[in-house]
């Protein structure tokens, strides 16, 4: 039910951003209704009696005069069984059934409730509680207990806990716990001595972050299957990475990759004011996707928020924080999810129209000065956590980042890169190659190599040295690279031509990857290693072949260059044993090519002895 007393007039429409007058019982963040059509909006700022309102749908028509409603609660989400799979909008309106119950167009005001509050699921009781219950003993009402489980989906199940804000008073226990059975999300499962009633679904404000027990070390990888990510910038799980590249250069192709195939427990894709049919490519190719690690649908534990770029603007800046709360639930559970966010720019010009409209200050380039402090709040609900029931999530954040014009320079970019430790920089060079991922091995970085170290030597204890040898000689090419376009390739020396062809077999052979093949477009930890350690082993053996004289071009004419270039693709990633049949032909080639070389190398320093 509404308040009487906390309605308003409506003074003032400059596009998404109303002025109300009336409004001094009001609450900043409150969550509005505006007009006729009860268009949904939110309180940004209080001057006196006069509130600022962004509203979130269409307000076309709305007039001067028009009641403004105040539901004195936050904008907040509608957490419970029921969100895989689905596809909202950034104000969690399910956009399935609206297109089932309006059409093609959403009308305004026009809302269906985020989860079906009449469907029945089967609660399971924590058993340890319920034997508390059962022998007499007292258990804490607290923040993030355990009271049972849904299976939500084949792959997720939904733990269901006391809400974070539930403020423990003295003296107060579960009294009450509802037995195995099926229940209606808004349906009551738990009692306490002091009345309060616990049902399965909460609610929490998007822009407030969930409260956890502690922070951990990130220092456990999270497994993309692409190789320049995994070997050469890892990203922990927890952690946050930002792709930043121009129009064409792959971005959301890299994010559909990492999505398909990370080892994230759940993943959240936010399209934010990107494109129609790049949202239509997720839902089509998700949909048809078999989750590896359960033979189902990937669907079956993700969740699509979409805000495509003819959607209501202010819609576009909250969609980011609606994604991160759906998040931070299942992280709470225990789960490892990963965000894709598609990307920030277009939040970010979402936020400098809204600054507009409002008549602030602009800063660079017209985005408002606290767009820093935006991005940081985003970025920063990212990591791997205690929750407050004692178990262990984490958030990994992937933001992708539009400069216009490919310019890192602009504020975004520049801003985000004070907020993120994993920089995957798109190259327009390698984008125009049709190499792909088109991630540059010069520019990019990874603060987190270092954490995940111990992780990856672990299981291959050559990673990091591999690793380094691997960066060490892509540097040599390119400072080469720059003296064969002065010189030409024919007059530097064979050691320096080596370096040049083991350089393209890692750029053809290992950092270059086919989404579209059914082996290459995806390549396990175990393969990865293997491939460069193979690679690098070449190399060392071609020099020792050239210390004793002999040309590059007798390496050249082996084929081997060849083999190790299709190597990531005839190999797959249960057969790993071909690749010892081939390291062992390529090690006899070689050794030949040694044993020719050695023998007049000996005669001629006898002949000097």
């Amino acid at each position: 039910m509404k308040d009487e007393n906390l309605t308003g007039i409506v003074r003032r429409i400059s596009g998404p951003i109303i002025r109300a007058s009336g409004m001094g019982t009001a609450g900043l963040f409150d969550l509005v209704e505006v007009g006729e059509n009860k268009i949904i909006g939110e309180i940004v700022r209080l001057e006196g009696e006069t509130a600022v309102i962004q509203v979130y749908e269409d307000n076309t028509g709305l007039k001067t005069g028009s009641m403004v409603y105040s539901t004195g609660r936050p904008l907040s989400a509608f957490l419970g069984p029921g969100l895989m799979g689905t596809i909202y909008d950034g104000i969690q309106r399910p956009l399935a059934h609206l297109y089932e119950k309006d059409g093609v167009f959403m009308k305004p005001g026009g809302r269906l409730k985020a989860l079906d509050t009449e469907k029945k699921w089967r609660f399971v009781p924590d058993a340890a509680l319920a034997a508390n219950l059962a022998s007499g003993n007292r258990t804490e009402a607290k923040a993030g207990l355990l009271l049972g489980a849904v299976r939500e989906t084949e792959s997720i199940v939904c733990k269901i806990t006391a809400p974070p804000d539930f403020t423990y008073s003295n003296a107060e226990y579960i009294t009450w716990l509802a037995e195995e059975g099926d229940y209606r999300i808004v349906d009551v499962i738990a009692k306490t001595n002091k009345g309060r009633e616990i049902p399965i679904a909460q609610r929490w404000p998007v822009r407030l972050p969930r409260p956890i027990s502690g922070r951990l070390v990130m220092d456990t990888p999270l497994i993309t299957g692409e190789r320049v990510i995994d070997m050469f910038f890892p990203l922990s799980k927890g952690g946050t990475a930002a792709i930043p590249g121009g129009f064409g250069t792959g971005k959301t192709m890299t994010q559909h990759a990492v999505a398909k195939w990370c080892d994230a427990d759940v993943i959240i894709y936010i399209g934010c004011g990107e494109r129609g049919n790049e949202m239509t490519d997720v839902l089509t190719e998700f949909a048809q996707l078999v989750d590896p690690r359960t033979g189902r649908s990937l669907m079956e534990r993700t969740l699509l928020i979409a805000n495509t770029s003819n959607m209501p603007v202010a819609a576009r800046e909250v969609s980011i924080y609606t994604g991160v709360t759906l998040a931070e639930y299942y992280r709470d559970m225990g789960y490892h999810v990963a965000i894709m966010a598609d990307s920030t720019s277009r939040w970010a010009e979402a936020l400098r129209e809204l600054s507009g409209r409002m008549e602030e200050m602009p800063a660079e380039e017209g985005f408002p000065a606290y767009l820093p402090a935006r991005l940081a709040e985003f970025y920063e609900r990212a990591g791997r956590v205690n929750t407050l029931s004692g178990s262990e999530g984490s958030i990994s954040i992937i933001g992708a980042v539009s400069p216009p014009g490919g310019d890192f320079s602009e504020p975004v970019t520049q801003h985000t890169k004070r907020f993120i430790r994993c920089f995957w920089a798109l190259d327009r060079d390698l984008a125009n190659a049709r190499h792909y991922p088109a991630i540059s091995w010069t520019d990019s970085y990874s603060e987190y190599a270092d954490e995940v170290r111990s992780w990856w030597e672990k299981y291959y204890p050559s990673w990091a040295a591999i690793r380094k040898s691997c960066l060490d000689l892509l540097k040599q090419d390119q400072r080469l690279s720059e003296i064969v376009k002065l010189i030409g390739a024919d007059a530097l020396p064979d050691e320096q031509k080596l370096i040049l062809l083991t350089s393209q077999i890692i750029k053809d052979g290992f950092l270059q990857q086919n989404s579209f093949d059914d082996v290459d477009m995806f390549c396990v930890p175990e393969k990865q290693v293997r491939l460069l350690k193979i690679i690098m082993e070449f190399h060392e053996r071609c020099s020792r072949c050239i210390s004793l004289g002999a040309p590059i071009t007798k390496i050249t004419e082996t084929n081997l260059k060849e083999g190790l270039s299709r190597l990531k693709s005839n190999v797959k990633n249960e057969e790993l044993d071909s690749l010892d049949s081939f390291e062992k032909n390529m090690l006899g080639a070689l050794d030949d090519l040694e044993r020719a070389y050695r023998l007049p190398a000996r005669r001629i320093e006898g002949a000097q002895k």
